[in-house]
């Protein structure tokens, strides 16, 4: 293996604890559960079930594999027996799970008699005549949330499902820490509007939730299930001996012998599974990413393929599994890996779920996923029965995992993550009170379930969405609003791959991810195949891709502007503002890298035609930096061989050890956070304004609560980089603790305490920031802008110019511009025709506009512009203005603009 173990931790076996069975456990069941060798419960089991017979509501946070299941089905079954028209809905994050659960309740079906308990699966798969089936007669119904949003609730006064809403008495949530940002909103505002179809029922539901273990268990659920509850810790199931092994990727070494980097964690893993396999081990491995399973499938192949005639008939042992697999290539990985058929899978997260695929005695994490939370559900996917396991953990070079590397206690001895949700994220409460107002009139009781519903109405009379009833607002627009959104993520823009010489459907992706995965020139791997994309239409949202048989796989470089919208609160800490408020986020891709497979090297970059651009709302805190900070990093920059000064960039390994932190203390994961720094960093002082923020913002329209949670813990964040950054082993500064392995550790250093207390910098340029070839140069300079803010208007003919010569769109526009000013940070431009103006202030052309504004022009981060004739429009309040931009992203409206 090219890696070491550095450390090792060996967890005895634990016996179990055992209660009897409650009295009141109806017999039926004890004797079922007798014929199942199943002769007493575990005492987590036993409290469970006595706490669903009194009436409450639990969640149980025991760990993997500890029989939760039961806990769900002993009160469940009981009930319906007692009371044969009792319903109860079973929810999980995906329908492969709840077929799983299908084939654990097919037991207690036969024992029962399918004329007392009737068990049915309720998804996009289920046959119209199973459908009806189930609606009539199935006591549980198996189902996702996407089925309760899209299908139960819009008609619940159909089709038999005002039966089962009258006769509902749980509602089961599996798997609840998976309901997390944006996906646990959603279901919440989906809870809402099922709590009003209940009551409209007369029904009561008692939920019964179960999750991995996470920090706050009691606040997530009581946020999305909207009710209050006990939670059920302690487990008393038996354990078998768990090994787990640290393991840190060999140094690479140069022809002279001089360390010049680490092994990646592909390469490591890559070189084990074949071990694992020559041992006959079952084993589950765990890559960050969908890329990384491809290249981890693709090159453990090609390992066993180098091992001579045995390897290559192994080969076809070892699969891929993740999102943008069909369901039935999915189905058919499980059943293969449970038959034998396959020794080993190479997942993304999406088998972290407890979706049956056999026994398995080895995980394998290529990488640290992120949370610990994600590491004791991986790595609980081994031993599940009474045999040992051993579950490795590869440490990838990221200040995660090498924090890790230095206190590995952390990962065992402290409490996991807080899961966080935002039920009140204006955008997925506009789509859900859209659905709800479909579903049954608006009532005034309806603004303690959404508490934004004052503000939505008016938007939504405005649009003749809803009409007024007599004191009610009943629907009047279009027939499925609940349809027009997903509840997997907040964007709903989405894009199709597929093979441009047989047709056929690759995968689809949300737009940011399609924009940095699947570019014109990207290459895309899927079960082990690759392609490489040869076109992109923006419009109809087909990408053509053809199979590529080259020896690299390509990452996107992208670059990230912020405008701030509007200022919240704003607090004064030791040297430094923060604040929190509404920003503007402007994210473009405008080139590519190829990395070589196996050796990871940097085979050069290519810029985009055209760049690939996005732009959206949502929340964000910005740190201002005192100004002797700003002075001196400034004064730290050089110029690269064209003479832009981008080289020894002291704010980006800043940034990138306050976001790190930021992750650390918030236990939010990287996918959930971006950073970017003000636009005017690079300016060399004097030239441009001293003020320079450091931005952390949520990656989802509207906010989640993540950088507000940053807002409100920066002195711990603060804290926790500085003891990153100082307790890392490298001498002078690495990637791992700032970044860049060019910068000055000491600086870094300098400016994070300087946030609190001023101090005299005493490093001089001594580093050697100096780039081993013109592509990396290419690759900075991209980010240079000819203009600034401030002389803009001096330059403006200029600035056409070079808009027109680049053949930018817009260039026309530009050229049509009667007069502009410049106040502080705000730019207007005027223009004669006042219709021609309104055309201007279109949502579409005004985010054109901006774009290329921010690509010839650094702006500050609180920039904002209008385009104005004789008289401005007068501004709605902030909220009322925000929920009609809402609204229209929504809507996807592209004739909607503000000024």
């Amino acid at each position: 293996m090219k890696g070491n173990i550095i450390y090792k931790k060996t967890i005895p076996a634990r016996s179990p604890e055992y209660a009897e069975f409650p009295k009141s456990l109806h017999p039926d069941i004890q004797d079922f559960l007798s014929g199942q060798n199943i002769k007493s419960l575990y005492t987590h089991q036993a409290e469970a079930f006595s706490h669903a017979m009194a009436g409450e509501n639990i969640v149980i946070t025991t760990p993997t594999a500890s029989g939760k299941s039961l806990c769900f089905y002993l009160p469940v079954v009981q009930e319906i027996l007692k009371d044969p028209v009792t319903r109860a809905i079973f929810i999980y994050p995906t329908k492969a799970l709840a077929a799983d659960q299908y084939r654990a309740l097919i037991p207690w079906m036969e024992a029962l008699g399918e004329h007392r308990l009737s068990v049915g699966v309720y998804d996009g798969d289920t046959s119209p005549a199973e459908r009806k089936r189930i609606r009539e007669r199935a006591n549980i119904i198996l189902t996702n949330p996407d089925m309760l949003n899209g299908s139960m609730l819009p008609n619940h006064s159909k089709y038999g499902f005002d039966f089962i809403f009258s006769n509902l008495k749980y509602i089961i949530l599996d798997e609840l820490h998976v309901y997390r940002g944006a996906f646990g909103s959603h279901l919440a505002n989906v809870f809402r509007r099922l709590t009003r179809i209940c009551r409209y029922y007369h029904a009561d539901p008692q939920f019964l939730c179960s999750s991995a273990t996470i920090a706050n268990p009691l606040e997530l659920a009581k946020k999305i299930c909207g009710r209050s509850f006990i939670n059920i810790d302690k487990s008393g199931a038996g354990m078998s001996e768990r090994t787990y092994c640290l393991v840190q990727p060999e140094e690479k070494l140069n022809k002279d012998g001089i360390p010049y980097g680490k092994e990646s964690i592909i390469n490591v893993a890559a070189d084990l599974l074949p071990q694992l396999m020559e041992r006959k081990e079952s084993f589950l491995a765990f890559a960050r990413s969908r890329k990384n399973v491809e290249i981890l499938v693709k090159e453990t192949r090609d390992h066993l393929d180098a091992a001579g005639f045995l390897g290559t008939a192994r080969k076809e042992e070892i699969s891929g599994y993740r999102g943008g697999y069909t369901p039935l290539e999915r189905k058919s990985i499980e059943q293969r890996m449970i038959s034998g058929e396959l020794l080993g899978l190479v997942s993304t997260n999406a088998l972290e779920l407890g979706i049956d695929i056999g026994k398995i005695s080895t995980t394998v994490l290529a990488g640290y996923p992120g949370t610990r939370a994600s590491f004791w559900q991986q790595t609980g996917r081994s031993g599940r029965g009474s045999g040992k396991c051993t579950n490795y953990l590869i440490l990838a070079n990221l200040p995660m995992d090498q924090y890790i590397a230095l206190e590995p206690e952390w990962l065992f001895e402290h409490s996991s993550e807080n899961a966080i949700v935002d039920p009140n994220n204006l955008l997925i409460q506009l789509a859900h009170i859209r659905a709800a107002a479909a579903e049954l009139p608006l009532t005034l009781d309806d603004g303690a379930l959404f508490p934004d519903l004052g503000e939505t109405i008016p938007v939504l009379m405005k649009v003749d969405e809803v009409r007024n009833m007599g004191g009610r607002f009943a629907w009047s627009g279009g027939l499925y609003p609940a349809g027009e959104f997903s509840l997997r993520n907040i964007d709903q823009n989405k894009y199709q791959l597929i093979n441009k010489e047989t047709g056929k459907n690759i995968t689809e992706m949300d737009e940011e991810q399609a924009f940095h995965e699947i570019h014109e020139g990207a290459v895309y791997m899927h079960d082990g195949d690759f392609y490489q994309v040869v076109k992109m239409n923006l419009e109809s949202k087909i990408v053509e891709a053809v199979p590529f048989h080259g020896n690299y796989y390509t990452v996107p470089g992208s670059e990230t502007n912020i405008r701030i919208i509007h200022r919240h609160k704003k607090q004064q800490w030791e040297r430094s503002e923060f604040s929190f408020g509404d920003v503007n986020i402007a994210d473009f891709v405008y080139m590519y890298k190829k990395m070589q497979f196996h050796n990871h090297q940097n085979l050069g970059f290519e810029q985009l035609t055209k760049p690939l651009s996005k732009n959206y709302d949502t929340e964000a805190a910005w740190l201002r930096l005192p100004e002797n900070v700003v002075r001196q990093y400034r004064n730290l920059l050089q110029p690269d061989r064209n003479g832009y000064y981008v080289r020894n960039n002291h704010f980006e390994g800043l940034m990138f050890a306050l976001k790190n932190a930021a992750l650390m203390v918030t236990m939010t994961e990287d996918s959930d956070l971006g950073v970017a720094m003000s636009t005017n960093a690079l300016e060399l002082s004097g030239s441009t304004s001293e003020e320079v923020s450091l931005y952390f913002y949520d990656r989802y329209v509207g906010g989640l609560g993540f950088a507000e949670k940053i807002y409100d813990l920066i002195p711990k964040v603060t804290e926790q980089a500085i003891r990153m950054v100082s307790g890392c082993k490298c001498k002078n500064g690495c990637a791992v603790c700032i970044g860049n392995d060019r910068l000055d550790r000491n600086v870094i250093l300098w400016g994070l305490k300087n946030l609190s207390e001023e101090s005299e910098l005493t490093v001089q340029k001594t580093r050697n920031t100096s780039y081993p070839d013109e592509k990396n140069a290419k690759w900075d300079r991209s980010r240079q802008r000819e203009f600034t803010l401030s002389d803009l208007k001096e330059k403006w003919d200029l600035f056409c110019s070079r808009v027109k010569e680049n053949s930018n769109t817009f260039a026309g526009f530009f050229s049509m511009v009667s007069g502009l000013e410049v106040k502080d940070s705000s730019l207007i431009l005027y223009l004669r025709d006042p219709f021609y103006a309104e055309w201007a202030n279109m949502l579409e052309n005004r985010t054109g506009i901006s774009n290329v504004l921010n690509t010839y022009v650094f702006l500050p981060g609180d920039f904002r512009f209008a385009i104005l004739t004789d008289a401005k429009k007068p501004e709605d309040t902030l909220k009322r203005e925000k929920m009609m931009r809402r609204y229209h992203t929504l809507k996807k409206d592209e004739t909607y603009g503000t000024e």
